[in-house]
């Protein structure tokens, strides 16, 4: 191997030695531990350190850096306490995560690190919000993302790459190409010479880099953030490597040729570093033992602290606790004179009062800058708030859901709008895997408003007309909102909005314009988690939520007599189950309606809890109505048939002659 210094003085040189070093060091003693069963699992990234601690090294410490499992120069370099890392491995409470997740699942805000998930892909359109944050914020800072050979076939990666050229976003795609994914050879990962080769497609720079040089990594990745600062824009980067261990500990490496091992081990980016500096005279054996022994006794002052540390204390109620940030609702009543609206205006001027309320709220999705959106609810948007802050994207839903992910680590708020509810499943993963579970896992909260028109009765066939809120409502971490009316799809929104927790904001589509209410012309808010009771009677309790409620509103006016709690959930996800429940108390019989086909839906949870809760005071079955089990179709005549609207009263006749 090669090195050349570049007239790097010898302080750097010697300190690129020193990062490498440590992790391998750390390594070695993580291997020996595995073995004891003192730590559970251990990806290996001997052989890798040159790429993670030359990158790390290259950008300036306040720059975002998200790494893999193999990248603990990153952590090391960045000075992360070695302390608080052993204890992240061992499941202490002093760990990252609490002992809610292990290896290097975890971020940190102080050291600027965003850890990875299992999923892989969604990290790199989280780097892509980052350094839109960054953009949009004048900071000339770089963000740089890593992820394997075996990762780019994901098309979170192909969207990732797509969204930062078309932006323009100042993000290092760093590519470690080291042989194997698991036990898949690269020959069987993808079909082209150089993964760099890739930028073509998306108008993006690149460049191959040897991924075991130290100096070249870090030379080469210096002067692209350099540059990056000054002129924002993307760079692919492949790093050459290999991996000389299992993909984790575990799987051994019996699949890689002997000769493949011995040629990658006389590469080692370490002792062939190492020979340099001696050679050069910058490093000699007294220096070399006093690095290790340094190395070694601070390795092993922190595991003691590490291993000392109490086990985490088993408390049901923190762990709850947990799941979602702390959020302080502030009421905010309005005092305006009101204007009849229908729903889709409530929408839209809620929008816009958060987006002149909330300076760091970006709207992102297909369509909505100059055309306003398919529904027209962001018409005249960019007039008054600009393209930078409503944002057209491309047809890649998980990585615009990543994207504000990554503008919420960054501290910035977003609302994103999926054309149809039904198209959320192109970006379900960042959604029930990084948004959902950020919080609750180390800590950062995803400040991110999903906003998802819904809904049958439109003749929009399977793909277009899906209320699919029971995808949401069983994940903890999100919170699920549905309103039936206009004055509450105004204040609800503003509250979404407001909240630094992931919301998935539904909107039936079939109400946009068939409803009309009085609503205040300025901001208000309203709460989470409480239903509203829209009548009240003594005879059965009704409980609906979005187009529901107004099915049950036609049907009971048919029968003037009828005495009813009529309940309109508004949200999901905190359930007003007290609202439910004293109603129940009061009247003894209770009919659930939901869109939603039946298996599975909210209606089934509801009834369980009324069940388990309300048992004795029941007069009859919970009867439960929704729609048939099939997808949607087109048809009038077979829509009509499917919707659970003319099977609610028949439902409801039974029940109350029960």
């Amino acid at each position: 191997m090669k090195f050349s210094t570049l007239e790097l003085d010898a302080e750097i040189l010697l300190d690129l030695y020193m990062n490498m070093l440590k992790p391998r060091l750390i390594e070695e003693k993580m291997l020996v531990l595995l073995r004891q069963g003192k730590i559970s699992k251990w990806f290996s990234g001997i052989g890798q350190e040159a790429i993670a601690v030359g990158v790390t090294m290259a950008l300036d410490n306040h720059e975002y850096i998200l790494p893999m499992h193999r990248n603990l120069g990153v952590f090391t370099t960045r000075k992360v306490p070695l302390y608080r890392l052993f204890a992240q491995w061992q499941g202490k409470a002093s760990g990252f995560t609490k002992g809610r997740d292990r290896s290097f699942h975890f971020g940190t805000q102080q050291y600027k690190i965003v850890g990875m998930i299992s999923h892989l892909g969604p990290q790199l359109g989280v780097a892509d919000g980052i350094a839109l944050a960054a953009k949009l914020k004048d900071k000339n800072e770089v963000t740089a993302v890593f992820t394997g050979e075996g990762g780019t076939s994901e098309g979170d990666f192909h969207e990732a790459l797509n969204v930062a050229s078309v932006w323009q976003l100042p993000v290092l795609f760093c590519i470690e190409n080291n042989g194997y994914g698991l036990s898949t050879p690269t020959s069987e990962q993808y079909n082209c010479e150089n993964l760099a080769d890739r930028s073509l497609g998306y108008g993006m720079e690149s460049h191959r880099i040897d991924g075991n040089n130290i100096i070249e990594v870090f030379t080469k990745v210096k002067a692209l953030a350099e540059s990056i600062r000054k002129t924002p824009r993307p760079i692919l980067l492949e790093f050459k490597t290999f991996r000389m261990r299992g993909h984790e500990e575990s799987s051994g490496t019996k699949y890689v040729p002997d000769a493949l091992l011995e040629e990658w081990k006389g590469k080692d980016p370490i002792s062939n570093f190492e020979s340099f500096l001696e050679a050069e005279g910058i490093l000699n054996a007294s220096q070399k033992a006093d690095i290790i022994s340094n190395i070694t006794s601070e390795i092993n002052q922190h595991l003691e602290v590490a291993f000392n540390e109490n086990e985490i204390d088993i408390n049901a109620t923190n762990e709850l606790s947990d799941v979602f940030k702390k959020h302080d609702y502030k009421q905010v009543t309005s005092n305006s004179n009101t204007e009849e609206i229908r729903f889709i205006d409530a929408v839209s001027e809620g929008l816009r009062q958060s987006m002149e309320r909330h300076e760091d709220l970006v709207i992102m999705g297909q369509d909505v800058a100059e055309y306003g959106g398919v529904f027209k609810i962001t018409e005249g948007f960019v007039e008054q708030f600009g393209k930078e802050r409503v944002r057209n994207t491309p047809i890649c839903e998980s990585a615009i859901v990543e994207t504000a992910m990554g503008l919420s680590i960054a501290g910035m708020k977003s609302v994103v709008e999926m054309q149809f509810a039904d198209f959320v499943s192109s970006g379900f993963n960042p959604i029930v895997n990084y948004l959902a579970k950020s919080h609750y896992r180390w800590g950062q909260h995803a400040d991110v408003v999903i906003r998802m028109p819904c809904g049958g009765g439109v003749g929009a066939g399977p793909f277009h007309s899906q209320t699919n809120e029971a995808w949401f409502t069983k994940t903890p971490g999100l919170k699920v909102v549905y309103p039936a009316f206009p004055y509450d799809a105004k204040g609800l929104l503003h509250t979404a909005i407001n909240d630094p927790n992931p919301v998935l904001f539904f909107e039936h589509k079939g109400l946009y314009r068939s409803i009309k209410q009085e609503v205040p012309a300025d901001y208000y808010t309203l709460p989470f988690g409480k239903a509203n009771l829209i009548k009240t009677g003594n005879e059965i309790t009704i409980i609906s939520y979005g187009a529901g409620v107004h099915w049950v509103l036609d049907t009971i006016n048919k029968y003037p007599e009828l005495s009813a709690d009529v309940i309109d959930l508004r949200t999901l996800q905190p359930l007003d189950t007290e609202t439910i429940y004293n109603s129940i108390r009061k009247t003894g019989k209770v009919i659930i309606l939901q869109e939603d086909s039946l298996f599975g839906g909210l209606a089934s949870d509801i009834s369980a809890g009324i069940m388990e809760n309300c048992f004795e005071y029941l007069d009859a079955p919970v009867k439960r109505v929704a729609s048939l089990e099939t997808p949607i179709p087109f048809a009038k005549a077979l829509e009509d048939q499917y919707l659970p609207k003319d099977r609610f009263e028949k439902a409801l006749n039974a029940l109350l002659s029960y």
